[in-house]
């Protein structure tokens, strides 16, 4: 949440006088950073939230708002002067009470002793996961303490463990591996002895469990333990530890683990649009080839389009049949449903704890590891359909994404400075995700603001009695497992095409005079297009042309007027009736202009084309998909007093 901004130096000091005289509340101490204030040291977090009362009556909830370097919290802080210094981490009186557990309790899980260490005992260290066993039942068992990352278990993997042989009264920190399953990495650490050499030089016999783990030191209980030694001895073997973390991640951003059955060396060949095409056909889905070239030319166009049209008309279908076709791997795409309860962009970049600086919580979705493979991947294109787009306001969940499309900036994920649990803490969209959006509309959904529109290409599904006819007729099962795969040969130059900025010069003078027509007619509607559009309607129209030689400049033109032009369109009949007309007659040329009546020259385009009885002859229809989507428009705002380029 938003700290609110009336928070002053006074209502801050205000709350630290409430801190001396109330005291710390029941675990509100902070973990890893104080503010230092006249030599004595108090929670941030605590700080702002009794600020609050002082400056508008109410307690914040410390759990809505996140402490650590860079976030609102410590900033307020620091610009009204206060000093903010990270805690000397210290495990001594931990592993004291440990230790004494240990000594005083019978082995075994379920006693008192244990279940209140248990209940209390220090869960996070130095951002690592701690865990303590004491035995299940044997009095010579071996009490130990592991730290874990996020990679490791004590059942699998390497870690640094502090192990009691009680028998020997020896304490021994060590490089811990797993004995279950052998780990499949190790500590390359040279000239440690295992714990059981140790014990072999020392004549101790032979340990009874983790023998193969090596030795950081050992602490003779006999004497008493030294807290800095102990600390500083801690804090070595987990600095080693966490830097082997890092390597992790650094190979896991070079090649992520859940892509790894990819194989980057299959041979690649020029993009084939009739080759998707047809093999759409054979997995039992029936799209049209002009539907498919749109689709595709929209997407190499630029990685944001927006499918709406009548339910159950193949949007997801099409959207899905694509990204099967092209990926080498599942993991190239995620299809995620959007909730209507979608009111933030956690759903799909997680979020980091406020409770625990030290952990970034993934969203379920997968949309973050997907980013993230993709950042890791240029050479390989990512897709991410978000279907039922609409079911939430785009603008809620969507707001970071349809920014940084423009910008090239980054998205601001948490305010630590570091990889958080193999999250940075910024990202960038990368130019090989391309995003999908899938729209029904009903009384359940909402409107797209023209901020989503202007960002997109925009493609209406519609089902024409040919289509049905082929459908009814069709004697092929759908199987979409046909279509895996089988187009990953193009991944490469499928992206290699969206890079492309050419245009043919021949055609510019043709197409600026018609969109200039175009610009003119939506003005006065307030629905215009600006530079971006112009760009991108632009780019449509040459990547039109790269996907397909033989398409003339009026197919290509009518294709970006009905993608960018009319999706923006919505209001009354008395907005829109008379624009939609004009609009309509610049989709209309009559054959024999001589032909006309003196009278009828004032006469509107569109109202002549009417006036004639629609006759083909007589006319030309030059954008008939543009043409017949402003026709049905013209009809709803006739008839329903409203109209919208989305229709249910």
């Amino acid at each position: 949440m938003a700290l609110p901004k009336n928070i002053t130096k006074e209502h801050l000091l205000k709350a630290i006088e409430k801190i001396e005289i109330d005291g710390i509340p029941n675990e509100a101490d902070s973990q890893y950073y104080d503010v230092v204030y006249k030599g004595k040291k108090y929670p941030p977090k605590v700080i702002v939230s009794y600020a609050n009362i002082f400056a508008n009556d109410s307690e914040l909830n410390r759990n809505t708002f996140a402490g650590g370097i860079g976030t609102p919290c410590f900033k307020l802080l620091e610009e009204n002067g206060f000093e903010i210094s990270k805690k000397k981490m210290s495990y001594y009186n931990e592993l004291i009470k440990f230790l004494k557990v240990s000594d005083e309790q019978a082995i075994g899980e379920g006693t008192v002793g244990v279940q209140s260490y248990n209940r209390e005992r220090i869960k996070i260290y130095n951002g690592l996961k701690v865990e303590a066993k004491f035995g299940t039942g044997r009095a010579s068992a071996i009490p130990w303490i592991a730290f874990l990352n996020e990679y490791d278990s004590v059942q699998n993997g390497i870690y640094p463990a502090y192990l009691y042989y009680k028998e020997k009264n020896i304490l021994i920190l060590s490089y811990g591996k797993s004995e279950s399953n052998p780990p499949n990495r190790s500590w390359d650490i040279p000239n440690k002895k295992t714990i059981k050499e140790y014990f072999s030089e020392n004549n101790l016999g032979k340990p009874e469990k983790y023998g193969e783990s090596l030795v950081f030191k050992v602490y003779d209980l006999k004497a008493d333990l030294i807290e800095k030694n102990v600390d500083d001895d801690l804090n070595s073997i987990l600095s080693k530890y966490l830097s082997i973390e890092s390597n992790i991640i650094q190979k896991q951003a070079e090649s992520p683990k859940n892509i790894s059955t990819i194989d980057m060396t299959i041979t690649q060949i020029a993009f084939d649009l009739n080759a998707f095409h047809l093999t759409v056909g054979e997995a039992g889905l029936i799209f049209s080839p002009q539907l498919i070239r749109r689709f595709i030319s929209s997407l190499i166009t630029k990685p944001f389009l927006v499918l709406t049209g009548l339910s159950g008309s193949g949007k997801t279908k099409l959207a899905q049949a694509f990204v099967q076709w092209i990926s080498q791997d599942k993991n190239q795409y995620k299809i995620v449903p959007v909730g209507a309860d979608w009111t933030n962009r956690e759903p799909l970049l997680g979020y980091p704890n406020a409770l625990r600086p030290e952990e970034y919580v993934k969203p379920d979705s997968g949309v973050l590891d997907l980013i993230l493979n993709a950042l890791s991947n240029p050479d390989l294109p990512y897709f991410l359909i978000l279907d039922e787009m609409n079911l939430s306001h785009v603008e809620r969940y969507f707001a970071d994404f349809l920014s940084v499309m423009e910008s090239k900036e980054e998205i601001l994920l948490h305010s630590s400075g570091l990889l958080i649990k193999n999250v940075p803490e910024k990202i960038k969209i990368p130019l090989n995700l391309f995003i999908i959006g899938t729209v029904n509309i009903d009384e359940t959904t909402n409107m797209f603001s023209p901020k989503v529109l202007d960002r997109a290409n925009t493609i209406e599904f519609r089902i024409s009695q040919e289509d049905m006819s082929k459908f009814l007729e069709t004697k092929v099962e759908l199987n979409l497992e046909l279509l895996n795969a089988k187009g990953s040969e193009m991944s490469k130059n499928f992206l290699e095409l969206t890079l492309n900025k050419s245009f043919a010069n021949e055609e510019s003078v043709t197409i600026n005079k018609i969109l200039i027509q175009f610009f003119n007619e939506l003005k006065p509607l307030g629905a215009e297009f600006g530079f971006r559009g112009a760009t991108e309607m632009i780019r449509l129209i040459n990547q039109l042309s790269t996907l397909e030689d033989g398409l003339t400049i009026q197919a290509k033109l009518d294709i970006a007027i009905v993608q960018k032009l009319l999706p923006k369109l919505h209001g009354s009949r008395k907005k829109l009736a008379g624009p939609l007309e004009v609009l309509a007659g610049l989709c209309l040329k009559r054959k024999e202009v001589s032909a006309l009546k003196e009278q009828d020259k004032t006469k509107k385009i569109y109202q002549q084309f009417i006036a004639d009885n629609r006759i083909v002859p007589d006319w030309e229809i030059i954008y008939p998909i543009s043409f017949e989507k402003i026709e049905r428009m013209l009809k709803n705002a006739i008839e329903n007093g409203f109209t919208s380029f989305a229709e249910a």
